[in-house]
């Protein structure tokens, strides 16, 4: 769906439906496997009639060998040839793995070239289970990251071969995986510096690298032929349906004003969630003797503030930041030169621990956010407290996705029933409706202020709740306080459990009250137990 859509479908379209310029194709395979989400197919219309793709197609590109896989299996196993039946799916699954593995055995091998074994197995784990890579190969490999992540590894070992010993094999290979990163996300093709600054340690090791160069010119223009090889296709196929090689497919980017809550917000935010990236950063400080010192900073500096500096700086439905995952291959050199430092000092061992117990966080986290209770989208610091390493979160917990009131502790407070008196009855909401519970009242009880109130539900049988809210409403003259939270969670869709407090304002000494079910789709269920509890 969504994103993993818009990769893949250049295969479909172009050897079963032989179809690159009008998709009608897809509005039937949208009906029947809901490729879009609801989002509509990603193309845009052309003045000539065309509709062209807004993704790149480099994707599609190291996707092809698993789509003719997944294709032979289909007909042979009497599956729909239709690109999106189960072999296809299964077969694009088991491909994103294949290449992990292959990568990680690439980056293992230039690792070792300058770590030791020890070394070089701690950063692989580190980087494979404490980081997001996880989820991006094994659960949301459909996205372009896992696919982009072995030409990483290749651009690293192909360049460190090339320095090693000049073959016109691996310029040609360097420059091939150069462009079809960049025919994947057009920002990867920062990954030039990578090549270009590699053997910079030192002003004798730069005049030696540039010697080099001057004595192999040919393979400088070889590495450039494999370039523009790799962006080809993207090419021929934006000329062949818009009449131009090319296209602006429309992306906004503020350099000047980067979202550093990219890396530090408690929305999604890269140290946040996955803090082992952390020493990512940190191995900067301690790859000064090292060939790709200038290499690594160059391209991750630069890398970080592309990613940072995108408009739609959410980058949609991620675990922590999911932009950077593709070239976790380059920051695993200064990684590995953070632990090759931890390795000399008295707390090594204190280093292990620490690095099992980000793995044990983050596959715990990996679990949390595919039930979605690690929000995709929504979290903040209160709620992520609340549900760190929590197994079983509360409606109380989850309501915190939405509200910052929070009571702490109950027992602090007398607890009286406000009000229990609604009646239970089948409710149902269409799009338009607004008010469907409603009921008022007196928040003062017995000549005792209230200072909290709690509200809580109980629906049975749920459906379709994506926008549904629960509203609790105050009102005193011209004053109102309303809180609302989602009914579209986890735990509400598993029981039908819903609570959220509510701080009361001293100035509502007394006043009315509203609590109400509203939506702006389509909504049933049958509403059981109605409780607002006052504290005072």
């Amino acid at each position: 769906q969504w994103d993993a859509f818009g990769y893949y479908q250049y295969l479909p379209a172009t050897f079963i439906y032989h179809d690159l310029k009008t998709w009608k194709w897809a509005d039937d395979i949208d009906r029947k496997y809901n490729v879009t989400g609801g989002g509509g197919l990603p193309v845009v219309p052309l003045d000539n009639g065309n509709k062209v793709c807004k993704y790149f197609g480099g994707v599609a590109i190291l996707q092809l060998p698993f789509f003719a896989m997944g294709h032979c299996i289909a007909g042979l196993a009497h599956y729909p040839q239709d690109g999106f039946s189960a072999p296809y799916q299964y077969s694009l699954a088991f491909g994103a793995i294949l290449y992990s593995l292959l990568a990680l055995v690439l980056l293992m091998l230039v690792l070792r070239r300058f770590f030791s074994d020890v070394v070089t197995a701690i950063t692989l784990v580190l980087l494979t289970l404490a980081s997001n890579f996880l989820q991006y190969s094994a659960v949301h490999s459909g996205l372009s990251h896992v696919w982009i992540f072995p030409l990483y590894a290749l651009i690293l070992y192909t360049t460190m071969k090339w320095h090693e010993a000049p073959k016109a094999g691996w310029a040609l290979l360097t420059g091939l995986a150069i462009g079809i990163a960049t025919i994947c996300r057009p920002t990867e093709a920062i990954a030039i510096f990578i090549p270009i600054f590699w053997n910079y340690q030192s002003k004798e090791a730069r005049n030696a690298k540039w010697q080099m160069v001057r004595a192999h010119q040919s393979h400088v223009v070889l590495a450039l032929i494999g370039g523009l090889i790799g962006i080809l296709p993207q090419l021929l196929y934006w000329k062949y349906v818009t009449g131009s090689f090319v296209f602006d497919v429309g992306s906004k980017w503020t350099f000047l004003n980067p979202w550093f809550r990219v890396l530090f917000g408690f929305e999604k935010g890269w140290f946040i969630y996955t803090p082992v990236c952390v020493f990512f950063v940190l191995g900067f400080f301690f790859i000064r003797r090292y060939p790709f010192r200038l290499a690594v900073l160059a391209f991750c500096l630069l890398n970080i503030w592309i990613v940072i500096s995108w408009d739609d700086w959410h980058y949609g439905a991620s675990y922590s930041c999911r932009a950077l995952v593709q070239s976790y291959p380059v920051f695993a050199l200064p990684l590995a030169a953070f632990v090759q430092w931890t390795v000399s000092k008295k707390w090594f061992i204190a280093f292990l621990v620490l690095g099992a117990y980000l793995v044990g966080v983050n596959l715990f986290q990996v679990v949390q956010y595919n039930s979605t209770i690690l929000h995709y989208d929504d979290n903040n610091a209160l709620y992520y407290r609340h549900i760190y390493l929590n197994p079983s979160p509360s409606p109380l917990t989850m309501s915190l996705l939405d509200t910052q009131d929070w009571l702490s502790d109950e027992n602090e407070f007398k607890k009286v029933l406000v009000d229990s008196q609604f009646t239970s009855f089948h409710f149902e909401i269409r799009s338009g409706d607004s008010l469907i519970l409603k009921r008022g009242g007196l928040l003062d009880f017995q000549n005792k202020s209230l200072k909290w109130m709690k509200v809580a539900i109980q629906l049975s049988n749920p459906t379709s709740l994506w926008k549904g809210r629960l509203v609790a409403t105050l009102g005193k003259n011209d004053s109102i306080v309303t809180h609302s939270i989602r009914l579209f969670n986890p735990i509400g869709e598993r029981n039908g459990q819903y609570a959220f407090y509510l701080k009361i304002p001293d100035f509502f000494r007394s006043g009315t009250y509203q609590v109400f079910i509203k939506s702006s789709s389509e909504a049933k269920g049958t509403l059981g137990k109605v409780e607002i509890f006052g504290f005072y």
